[in-house]
């Protein structure tokens, strides 16, 4: 009989290597998430831009340089090609705006849109540019722009691509590629997104223009962070100091003013800004332009310098996103509808379509399917020709969702048009006759491929806190230890407690405010559970994972639990 608790189960997260060296002011409960994230000594968790990579490693960066270089010496026009999404537009502001501090007075950038042109740099998107540009540099994508890559040089123009993205067999004939990705490339992170990598080419062009001195590319670092958040990359070490670099900026005030505006339409306090923030708030606002009209207003947005006019165009994004979040609303409950009473023995890996979709939310439709599945998802809608269709895939843990894609297209020759992306995230096209081959191929690779204990839902846990550890001080250091995020997960403890006292909170009453008692000791905590939607029962005994949170009210602060999950204890 199913008594409500949940399907997904806590786990407790390897311990980690031995900590060795941490000053006493650094909690020993803070010592122990570090190490079963891989940091072992102060020195690994530095997160300072003084410990970035260089760029040297960085397979084909002296051809990139050296076409930039003369672009900007010959006054030649440059157009930035970005993409629709939150890491396509921030790098394209980041283009824009760098090379203009670089000397370059002739720069443009042109979005596709995603209805029209499809995804990257197309033929169709090269077409539309009423005169070629001396040359093109494409973010955040173009590794597989093959025609669009042809079709931009057959016009007179040359072309670098920057992107992160995997490449396939064989790379677009590029003038220049950069993308640490790519074969035989030495630079040491893959983990970069495309604002990541456009960040670097520009650090590397100043360097070779002599201009360290008189050029602050430290100011762009507030969209570096935006868009490598936003972008679910995994915060390895280097990733983390271009993520706390560019929250630095944003505490203190320097966030140029589209990024500024962002946090006050979003209601967020800017001056403490988090990873979450940018994730979870300002990233969706940028992204729904890209998903339901033109991504242009989101690069206008980060490339303006007047706070009025930022404030329109976040007023702007924040009105689509909404609008945003009441179609994936409906199309989420729909996705439910169709996977009701799915059973363990189904499909491993999921293919669903409705005629009545967007396809631009069709990835928020998988990535929800996704947790509720937690099995690989691929989310099919109408492309718009009344013949393709355009699928967004995401994946769960320990599965290679792009690397599947590869093996489906490898099998089954023509069968998808084309596709894209990294571990977690890809999007694909293919016929509308080819969608129920399209789900048989991709169901028997994921049987083929997937490890069976990444089809069971597990919470990994850093263990319990004893009870003098339930802390403000703690959480203020697990604040601001991260920055927390993808691949270096925010610290998450489980304990037993007994649930004393259960109300609705908030205006519609799906958030719960707890009251939970530590049979240890008897001491009560307090928590909240957002999106609860039902009562937690109260008088018995459960296993509840939360985060170690701080409540800041009426300028007091103490600690307070934010639970993720619950579980009967183990008999």
């Amino acid at each position: 009989m199913n008594d409500g608790a949940p399907r997904m189960r806590i786990s407790r997260r390897p311990a980690g290597v031995a900590p060795r060296g941490w000053p006493t002011s650094v909690h020993p409960v803070l010592q122990r998430v570090y190490a079963a994230r891989g940091v072992a000594c102060p020195e690994d968790a530095g997160h300072r831009l003084g410990g970035l990579l260089p760029p040297d490693g960085m397979l084909g960066l002296e051809r990139a340089l050296a076409l930039l270089v003369d672009a900007i010496g010959n006054d030649q026009p440059i157009l930035i090609a970005g993409d629709y999404d939150c890491d396509g537009a921030t790098g394209c502001a980041v283009a824009v705006r760098g090379l203009r501090m670089l000397g370059a007075r002739r720069v443009a950038y042109v979005v596709p849109d995603r209805a029209i042109h499809g995804y990257g740099l197309t033929p169709a998107l090269v077409a539309s540019i009423p005169e070629a540009p001396h040359l093109i540099v494409t973010v955040d994508n173009g590794i597989a722009s093959y025609g669009g890559v042809a079709a931009a040089k057959a016009r007179g123009s040359r072309v670098i691509v920057t992107d992160h993205h995997l490449p396939g067999s064989n790379l677009p004939d590029a003038d220049a590629i950069l993308d640490p990705n790519v074969p035989h490339d030495g630079f040491a992170s893959k983990a970069l997104c495309g604002v990541g990598v456009m960040f670097y080419l520009l650090l590397a062009l100043r360097a070779a223009m002599g201009r360290r001195d008189d050029v602050d590319l430290g100011s762009l670092l507030d969209l570096v962070a935006l868009g490598t958040v936003a972008d679910l990359v995994p915060l390895d070490r280097n990733n983390r100091a271009l993520v706390e670099g560019g929250l630095r900026r944003i505490r203190a005030g320097h966030a140029c003013a589209g990024v500024q505006a962002l946090f006050e339409v979003s209601g967020r306090d800017a001056r403490v800004a988090g990873a979450a923030d940018l994730g979870y708030s300002i990233g969706p606002r940028i992204n729904a332009a890209g998903r339901l009209e033109d991504m242009t207003i989101g690069v206008e947005c980060l490339l303006a310098d007047d706070a009025e006019r930022a404030r329109k165009l976040a007023a702007t994004l924040h009105d689509i996103n909404r609008k945003r979040r009441d179609l994936q609303t409906a199309m989420v409950e729909e996705a439910l509808r169709k996977v009701d009473g799915f059973a363990a023995g189904d499909a491993f890996g999921v293919s669903l379509f409705d005629a009545g979709w967007h396809h631009g939310v069709v990835g928020l439709v998988a990535s929800r399917l996704k947790e509720r599945l937690h099995r690989p998802v691929v989310a099919f809608a109408p492309a718009g020709d009344g013949v393709s269709l355009r699928g967004s895939a995401r994946s769960v843990a320990g599965f290679h969702i792009r690397d599947a894609l590869a093996e489906v297209d490898a099998r089954c020759p023509g069968l998808i048009e084309r596709f894209g992306g990294h571990a977690m995230a890809a999007g694909l096209t293919l016929k509308s006759s080819n969608r129920a081959r399209f789900a048989e191929a991709f169901d028997a690779v994921v049987r083929e491929r997937i490890a069976p204990e990444a089809l069971q839902p597990m919470l990994l846990s850093d263990g319990e806190l004893e009870p003098g550890e339930f802390a403000a001080d703690l959480g203020r250091q697990l604040r601001v230890a991260g920055p927390w995020g993808q691949g270096f997960p925010p610290p998450l403890f489980d304990n037993l407690f007994e649930c004393v006292e259960c109300s609705a909170m908030g205006a519609d009453g799906v958030h719960r405010r707890l009251r939970l008692r530590d049979p240890r000791d008897g001491r009560l905590q307090d928590a909240v559970w957002f999106g609860a939607g039902r009562d937690l029962a109260t008088g018995t005994s459960l296993r509840i994972a939360f985060e170690l949170t701080i409540n800041d009210w009426n300028g007091r602060e103490s600690a307070r639990l934010l639970v993720r999950h619950w579980e009967h204890p183990a008999s």
